[in-house]
């Protein structure tokens, strides 16, 4: 608790020290100005940082619209000359890698609607688009001598089927397609083999009623994950691993074939590479949630199997220099989790050895080694931040190197230095170096965000714990007005998270917009991790199992009633808003409690049993209910946990926003909650954004993600003033 007050102090000492040049709010369009680094890659001689910003501009199309911009950038560690953009593509570029020598860069770019590799020589000259792939090329690494790239290329069934390379002797699938009246797979050959006749024999009635599908005319659905993020499909499609030289002109050969999907490559040696693979063997690859991890010969000469179990799902970390040590994670299946991470050593022979634990109950993501293969680095999730970690690989301790009230996202380091990225309270995005992986001394080499900020009055999350019903410590942060003064009463919204494994806090990137916005208006803002959310570990994780309602809104709501008894608030103007899952709790929390002035839900769920058939997120009512809607055991508790069924006690002014193309939780779920409400003649208004997913608040239209938080703000000023 001291550590917290001290970095509030410190914070708090560093608005009033920059008070004076900061005199401007944060407005709605500040939101346009927010530049994102990622894709952070460390030259090998350690001068040079190679990065992508993500910027939003004008849209060339429309004036009142704008577009996203993604551009490779490259700055000396040194610090001179500050960075300079290299690449100036309408299309956008991504996934850059310095070669091996650090004399050339590959990236991704798309060549009519295919992502395709192209070459930067750092020496002078253009980029040289490198692959002209049939299925596209993404996810490139180069091999250890820097002669050759490897890369990833999504293939459809069809295209597998016909491909004599990928499988060779034209063979069909062991599982099967699932196509109702068929016993094989024999009808995935003769829909082709006649020709199509709408009036013909039978055979050709089926190439006519195939040719439909394939012009788009018929979308036949015979799988069971048939809903993406905003649109359905009949595909089945696999991820197959590639090599090519790295010389333009050079043709691609496939390293993996057959019927499954590949993914995660990491080089061993020159001449081996480990990866994931999901093996369906007889299920159909909609029925399979393990995946394995293999060790593949490059010339796809030879295949051995490293890790696989029954009920697990094992992923590939990363490999050391010398291709002697193997970290990999394993999951298990059926039920929130947090992955177990592992270091295994790899013989000559590429068998696995005894795995050695190391324990850490986080998510990890971005694993790296020392180069001494002594440490094992990555970030985590973490109590509200993201935090870079270092584990020895006797896993005997795992040392926090950052602080929980920042954000660390794409990092690299060779030897010594390490360059990363940082969310801060005082900037969503920038590039940081550091001399030693310790991150002392770390000095800031991008200012995409500083200037425009330096500006701007910024309110400084004050952070508190508290203790729920279950014995659980639960984090919270309170926010104050802009231009808060003592004995003044100010309106208060609760901001709550989705997922519900998702997590927020001062290091998290995606809200610190959407929070000093409300703060600039006036508002005061609480948020919390209420039991369920992620990075707190996998007891807390599951806390909310068959307990998605009651459970976290005490939590939220404890959150809630310790801000105001802080003093500050005006109790008859309480304001409340989520999205996803928290679109779920809001609409819980307004039937059970009646106090809010208005409340705001974004593209939630109201009805688990209508959920588990429209959203693409449909496992998580087994994952977290144990068993499905027609299940006895199960009925009772979706009914129960399901907001719905309460929507009669509903009296609150409610506003609740959908994209119209969000089949993660599927649009059905907010009709229902609507059009019940307006029968029951309640103050109920429903907003629905045209070709929205569910990200749309994240990486959405730009002037749909103002319009939703401008109409938040306005319906909520309709209602306390």
């Amino acid at each position: 608790m001291k550590r917290f007050l001290l970095i509030a102090v410190f914070f708090q000492l560093f608005i009033a020290a920059t008070a004076q040049q900061a005199t401007e709010k944060i407005k709605v369009t500040d939101l346009l100005k927010i530049k994102s680094i990622t894709s952070v890659d460390l030259s090998p001689d350690e001068k040079q940082v190679l990065f992508t910003v993500q910027a939003i501009v004008p849209d060339k199309q429309s004036k009142s619209d704008y577009s996203y911009d993604n551009q490779l950038w490259l700055a000396a560690t040194d610090g001179t000359n500050g960075p300079r953009q290299l690449t100036f593509s309408e299309g956008g570029v991504s996934q850059p890698v310095f070669s091996p020598d650090g004399q050339s860069i590959v990236f991704v770019r798309a060549v009519d609607r295919k992502p395709q590799l192209f070459l930067l020589p750092l020496t002078g000259g253009e980029p040289q688009q490198l692959t002209n792939h049939r299925y596209g090329a993404s996810n490139p690494q180069w091999t250890k001598d820097g002669r050759r790239i490897l890369f990833t290329a999504s293939l459809s069934l069809q295209e597998v089927l016909r491909d004599s390379v990928i499988n060779p002797g034209g063979r069909l699938p062991e599982w099967v397609d699932e196509k109702p009246g068929f016993s094989g797979n024999e009808h995935l050959r003769m829909d082709t083999a006649s020709k199509p006749d709408p009036d013909g024999s039978l055979a050709e009635i089926r190439a006519y009623l195939k040719k439909n599908e394939e012009d788009r005319k018929a979308k036949v659905l015979t799988k069971l994950n048939f809903q993406g993020e905003t649109a359905t499909s009949a595909e089945i499609r696999f991820s197959h691993i590639f090599i090519t030289d790295a010389e333009v002109g050079a043709s691609p050969k496939a390293i993996t074939r057959g019927f499954y999907s590949y993914g995660s490559p990491q080089m061993v040696d020159d001449n081996r590479l480990v990866v994931n693979v999901r093996r369906e063997g007889v299920l159909h690859p909609d029925r399979v949630q393990e995946s394995q991890v293999v060790m593949l010969a490059v010339d796809g000469a030879g295949e051995k199997e490293l890790l696989a179990q029954p009920g697990k799902s094992f992923s590939v970390g990363a490999v050391s220099p010398s291709g002697k040590w193997l970290a990999y994670q394993e999951s298990e299946i059926g039920k929130p989790s947090v992955p177990k991470l592992y270091v295994v050593n790899l013989s000559a022979s590429g068998a696995a050895g005894t795995p050695i634990s190391i324990t850490f109950d986080r998510n990890k993501s971005g694993l790296k080694w020392s180069s001494d293969e002594k440490y094992l680095y990555f970030t985590s999730a973490s109590n509200g931040g993201t935090i870079l970690c270092r584990a020895a690989i006797d896993g005997a301790n795992v040392d926090r190197l950052t602080s929980v009230d920042e954000g660390i996202g794409d990092y690299d380091f060779e030897r010594g230095r390490v360059v990363y990225t940082k969310t801060s309270i005082n900037s969503p995005s920038e590039l940081f170096i550091a001399d030693d992986l310790s991150l002392k001394n770390s000095k800031q080499l991008s200012d995409f965000n500083t200037h425009w900020i330096a500006k701007k009055q910024l309110s400084v999350p004050q952070k508190h714990v508290f203790t729920n019903d279950d014995g659980m410590e639960i984090e919270y942060w309170v926010m104050k007005p802009i231009g808060y003064k003592e004995g003044t009463q100010y309106p208060l919204l609760l901001e709550i998270h989705g997922g519900p494994s998702a997590m927020w806090g001062p290091g998290e990137a995606s809200m610190w917009h959407e929070f000093q916005y409300f703060c600039a208006q006036g508002y005061g803002v609480v948020y919390s991790n209420p039991r369920g959310s992620g990075g707190y570990g996998e007891e807390f994780l599951r806390a909310n199992m068959n307990n998605w309602g009651a459970g976290p809104a005490s939590d939220v709501l404890t959150a809630l009633d310790r801000t105001i008894a802080e003093g500050w608030v005006d109790t008859a103007k309480l304001l409340i808003t989520g999205g996803s899952y928290a679109g779920y709790l809001v609409s819980w929390i307004i039937a059970h409690d009646h106090r809010f002035k208005a409340a705001c839900s974004q593209r939630g769920v109201y009805d688990l049993k209508t959920f588990f058939g429209e959203g693409n997120a449909w496992r998580l009512v087994p994952n977290y209910f144990g068993g499905y809607p027609w299940d006895d055991q199960v009925k009772d508790v979706l009914e129960r946990e399901s907001p719905i069924n309460y929507v009669s006690q509903i009296k609150t002014p409610y506003i609740i926003f959908h994209g119209e193309n969000d089949l993660r939780t599927g649009v059905i779920q907010s009709e229902m909650l609507y059009k019940s409400l307006k029968v029951l003649d309640r103050p109920v208004e429903y907003v629905r954004h045209p070709g929205a997913g569910h990200e749309i608040t994240r990486s959405g239209d730009n002037r749909q993600r103002i319009d939703q938080m401008l109409r938040t703000y306005e319906f909520f000023e309709r209602w306390i003033n």
